[in-house]
């Protein structure tokens, strides 16, 4: 792969795809605040777009049976859609033919065997202490698939559905009672719906082919059932959106007092509907952001990362659940185009976001055959620096910030000989707090986190995805 992806200007906003250009990645922090902060989601580290096929494949039984397996996160990836969104660029496939779905339910119960196997499901150092049924939309599935999937996924990971803290992802396409009747009695904790915004001129705007009563009609059928957490997604920045326009979005859904929201800023991205239309978004995400995050601070939420706002935990009356570490602990990926991360490999499937590129990737995978599932061939290897830089990335993403102890028991190491200069640079520009056992993001910080994590990637990962062919 040796082409780069477009990167162009649409009015006054710069339009990034997944690498960070040039003069973002040599440049100072003050040079960086000089430019947007909206450069990319700053999620998992690194992007798929630095995965690469392995050479050889790595056997999944060698590699988690070096790995603490006490406290690992499954979650599976359903790639179908009964719509796909102008601004998604998620792995996920649009009206599969009649047939798919099923064919991919089959081959998933193949893979869940060979990696239960692999994993060591059964033996005493093997636990769960999250599940969660993302994509795409697990609820494009019809209600008999879904509760197949979640029985053999207890069944064969011996994951305790309702004790165990879990998420599903639902549309409000396909929010239908039959499908919340069967989460609900698998003991869904979590339920997310994408709503993105309760105006119909702003839904047209971003491609959401939806009328605002069908998320409405969603939500009350979701606060009709037991579930202990609901979220809902909205998006800012959209074409013609005022600050104003987005909280009345928000107040809008406080009608169902949802226990978490995430405020999601709209990104152009190639290939996706928006991108390939060339159109632009609204230059006021800044005071859309600071205009939602008040209202929500002032409703009684928390801020936990730049998108993610929730009622104080302790207020839910809920059992955490086994203790989990997103930075240390490890997750299995199950399905077409979900990620598995261990300490020292992060792997999935090949990925794309144009509709060819989802079909031609969905298509090889449902022909796969349990032996095919028993190695890694896709993936990015992290050596003891990648894996400390993981460590900071994520840990200055979200409210709670990075523990210089636990960075010790971790690394051997002090987050300060590793990443002293660049948290000092991080601090005197006001995105940083320090009181000596803990680094955390200030507000700004937390503003500009969709700037600093790609500015904190390696230059190997910079490389990588500068020179990912995205199709």
């Amino acid at each position: 792969m040796t082409s780069t992806p477009t990167r162009s200007a649409i009015g006054q906003n710069r339009v990034l795809d997944y690498a960070s250009t040039e003069r973002q990645v040599t440049s100072s922090v003050a040079e960086l605040l000089a430019g947007s902060p909206f450069i990319a989601y700053g999620y998992a580290y690194p992007h798929k777009t630095a995965y690469r096929p392995l050479a050889p494949p790595v056997e999944l039984r060698a590699l988690w049976a070096e790995e603490d397996r006490r406290a690992l996160f499954v979650y599976v990836h359903v790639p179908f859609c009964a719509v796909r969104c102008g601004f998604c660029n998620l792995f996920t496939q649009k009206h599969p033919p009649e047939e798919l779905p099923a064919r991919w339910l089959s081959t998933l119960f193949e893979q869940m065997d060979a990696v239960a196997e692999a994993v060591g499901v059964g033996q005493a150092d093997t636990g769960f202490a999250r599940w969660a049924l993302g994509g795409g939309t697990p609820t494009f599935l019809e209600a008999g698939a879904l509760e197949a999937l979640l029985v053999r996924l207890r069944e064969r990971f011996g994951v305790d559905l309702p004790t165990t803290p879990s998420s599903v992802e639902t549309s409000p396409e396909t929010c239908t009672d039959d499908r919340l009747a069967v989460l609900e009695a698998a003991g869904t904790r979590r339920i997310s719906i994408g709503v993105q915004s309760f105006a119909e001129a702003s839904l047209r705007a971003v491609g959401r082919p939806q009328a605002a009563p069908l998320a409405v009609a969603a939500l009350d059928r979701i606060r009709a059932r037991s579930f202990p957490i609901l979220n809902v997604d909205l998006i800012y920045g959209i074409a013609g959106q005022t600050p104003a326009d987005f909280v009345a979005d928000i107040d809008h859904a406080m009608r169902w007092a949802p226990e978490q929201v995430y405020l999601y800023p709209l990104y152009q991205r190639p290939l996706t509907g928006l991108g390939k239309r060339a159109r632009s978004w609204d230059d006021q995400r800044i005071a859309c952001l600071r205009a939602g995050r008040a209202r929500l601070l002032e409703a009684g939420y928390e801020q936990v990362s730049m998108r993610m706002f929730q009622r104080p935990p302790a207020s839910l009356g809920l059992d955490p659940g086994p203790a989990y570490c997103c930075q240390a602990d490890g997750m299995i990926g199950l399905g077409v185009g979900a990620r598995s991360y261990a300490r020292s490999l992060h792997y999935s499937d090949d990925w794309a976001v144009g509709a060819a590129g989802v079909r031609s990737i969905v298509g090889e995978w449902v022909g796969r055959t349990r032996a095919d599932f028993e190695h890694a061939r896709h993936g990015f290897v992290l050596d003891g620096d990648e894996q400390r830089r993981r460590w900071l990335i994520q840990s200055l993403l979200q409210v709670a910030g990075l523990e210089r102890q636990a960075y010790v028991e971790r690394f051997g190491a002090t987050v300060d000989a590793d990443f002293g200069s660049t948290l000092a640079e991080l601090g005197a520009h006001g995105l940083l707090e320090d009181d000596g056992a803990t680094v955390r993001p200030t507000t700004l910080g937390l503003e500009w986190a969709d700037a600093i994590a790609p500015w904190l990637n390696s230059p190997a990962v910079r490389a990588a995805s500068r020179d990912y062919e995205l199709r």
